[in-house]
């Protein structure tokens, strides 16, 4: 079933719109959200939908992540929400409403709201949700966001804690995890195609509830996507938005992590949490049976070969799937010198003496040319279109303000997740434009070198590229002074024409001659490697894979994907920690006879 379709605009709910002048200081927020959610749930208990309505604002939003409709949907709108209830309160069968706790929170002076979080139940699983309400002119306070999470489901729950083994082990612990992670009594329920972070991440959830899954991965050691990128690559994202389930990083860890470092890290989290993975072994061929079940072929690097029936298939490959995206230009066969992706980039000292042209302005070509620059070398960056910059200094606390300094990491994934999309993005622009301030000076240093900005999708800064393309930014460590200092030049003044023996030639005539080219040009996607491992049909099944669908949500990753019993996880550190135990849910579900597809609410 699907909800209505008529579409709200988009806007904050500010105290002006609201007829509000101003927020009294001194509300009793644990009071006001503890008399809201009584109501609340005494409606829904009723399925009093009118009732529950009017609790909320008419542009209120709806933000359910498989508690209620074993999908990520947004609902925006009284009619929409209407028909949200309507549709599943009664399956839902929600109860056990309790306030955890609320505060007032005044992000802006024309905003504020009261956060509340609590906890209830539904039919199948112990929940969360976190709302907020805001003020009106006749002094109420309705609901402008409402976030409903599955959190576990009962009799399932993840093996943590009061839930671990209490057993002592003496002896035979050993000789158990090489039988385990060789698999050799049985097959595993759940096979993941990849051990980088999202692979790991699926798989740690899996083993805590009690599903057999191996991790395949291709390279010699976990990490070795990380380990054996370029040498100066390090992640911008702070070390509080970046900790993996279960196992955060220790107080000591940087704010920003080198690439090598957290190829350490992945590899010793494989180890800890008892993860089964098989290195050096390459995924050859995934064929889908009469019920939906996969036999799946494995090689390892002896040559020999095991093949695998699971249940469920998780392509954990990555936004580009190792894939590497290489424009095509005329004349390539006449270039006399070296052509190499940055993915197959190492060092600048392997390129000292030479001339180099990157192709691309994002991260990876400001992190490459500031490395040649450090050594000396001679690098032109090709800019093909505006890029968003930011500093990290100013960037970093104002956007991941929820997670910077050490917040509870789950805590604060909920947080975020509770604002719908679009309008987290409206609060966005507002910080983006801070941060702009902030960086003021850098960025016009920018422009008049002629460097191309922009700021993001709609004004919404880097993260808005990041949900729709994956890329589109650099989150300046660095590299953009060398641009403004002529260090790194800049070529952006007319389009590639083509190849010659010494470079390139662009259409307006001009020429620059390159020993190196390196193309920073992002990945191909992940379809062509599913392709070459499952077909070409099962491709064409899938739904798009990345962006944002109509409602502001993720498509195909981490939920139903098209194809039964094949998912996808990829992201960041942060939403793979975050989704994982989401994709992990749903297959346990499945698993107990608690999800059929059809009973999705899409």
């Amino acid at each position: 079933m699907a909800a209505a379709t008529h579409t709200l605009p988009v806007t904050l709910p500010t105290l002006d719109r609201l007829g509000v002048k101003a927020v009294p200081t001194d509300v009793d927020a644990e009071k006001v959200a503890g008399l809201w959610l009584d109501q609340l749930a005494q409606h829904l208990a009723n399925n009093n939908t009118d009732g529950a309505l009017s609790l909320f604002a008419p542009d209120a939003w709806w933000r359910d992540m498989l508690a209620l409709t074993w999908e990520f949907r947004t609902f925006h709108g009284a009619a929409k929400i209407r028909k949200l209830l309507q549709d599943r309160l009664a399956p839902s069968q929600l109860s056990n409403f309790k306030l955890a706790s609320a505060q007032l929170e005044a992000p802006y002076p024309d905003l504020a709201w009261i956060l509340g979080e609590f906890t209830f139940e539904s039919a199948v699983g112990a929940c969360s949700g976190i709302f907020r309400l805001v003020p009106t002119a006749d002094g109420r306070w309705l609901g402008f966001t409402f976030y409903t999470n599955l959190e576990d489901l009962k009799g399932f729950e993840e093996k943590v804690g009061p839930r671990r083994n209490f057993m002592p082990n003496h002896g035979k612990w050993l000789d158990e995890r090489t039988r385990e992670r060789a698999f050799e009594d049985s097959d595993p329920t759940v096979l993941i195609v990849g051990g980088g972070q999202s692979g790991l991440d699926v798989a740690v959830r899996m083993k805590l509830m009690g599903i057999p899954a191996l991790v395949i991965e291709k390279n010699e050691r976990i990490g070795d996507q990380w380990r054996y990128r370029y040498q100066a690559l390090c992640l911008h994202d702070p070390v509080w938005y970046d900790h993996m389930p279960f196992m955060p990083f220790p107080p000591s860890w940087p704010v920003y992590t080198p690439a090598h470092k957290l190829a350490g890290w992945l590899e010793y989290y494989a180890e800890a949490m008892e993860l089964n993975v098989w290195t050096s072994t390459t995924v050859t061929k995934a064929e889908q049976d009469a019920n939906d079940e996969w036999n799946v072929t494995v090689e390892r690097k002896d040559g020999s070969t095991r093949v695998f029936h699971v249940k469920h298939l998780v392509f954990s490959i990555g936004l580009g799937g190792n894939n590497p995206n290489f424009p095509k230009f005329p004349g390539q066969e006449e270039y006399q010198g070296e052509i190499l992706h940055s993915i197959h980039h190492n060092s600048a000292k392997d390129h000292i003496g030479k001339k180099v042209l990157i192709v691309g302005a994002c991260t990876s070509a400001h992190d490459i040319a500031a490395d040649y620059v450090s050594h000396g070398v001679d690098v032109t960056m090709y800019q093909r279109e505006s890029t968003y910059i930011m500093t990290t200094k100013e960037g970093m606390p104002r956007t991941l303000k929820t997670w910077w300094g050490g917040s509870n990491p789950d805590l604060a994934d909920r947080v975020d997740a509770s604002m719908p999309v679009y309008i987290n993005e409206e609060i966005s622009k507002r910080t983006t434009q801070e941060i702009a301030d902030a960086d003021k000076e850098l960025l016009e240093g920018l422009k008049k070198a002629g460097f191309k900005l922009n700021y993001g999708h709609d004004g919404a800064g880097f993260l808005s590229h990041t949900r729709r393309r994956g890329g589109g930014y650099y989150l300046d460590v660095g590299a953009s002074q060398m641009v403004i200092d002529g260090k790194i030049k800049l070529k952006n003044d007319s389009k590639i024409k083509q190849f010659t023996k010494t470079g390139f030639e662009f259409e307006d005539g001009s020429k620059v001659d390159a020993d190196v080219i390196v193309f920073a040009t992002g990945f191909a996607g992940p379809q062509p490697i599913i392709s070459s491992i499952c077909g070409e049909d099962v491709v064409k099944r899938l739904k798009p894979i990345w962006g944002l669908t109509p409602e502001g949500e993720f498509q195909t990753v981490w939920r139903d994907t098209g194809v039964p019993n094949f998912w996808i996880m990829m992201g960041n550190l942060a939403w793979c920690r975050f989704h994982s135990k989401h994709l992990a849910l749903q297959i346990k579900a499945i698993e107990e006879g608690l999800l059929r597809n059809e009973e999705r609410y899409v």
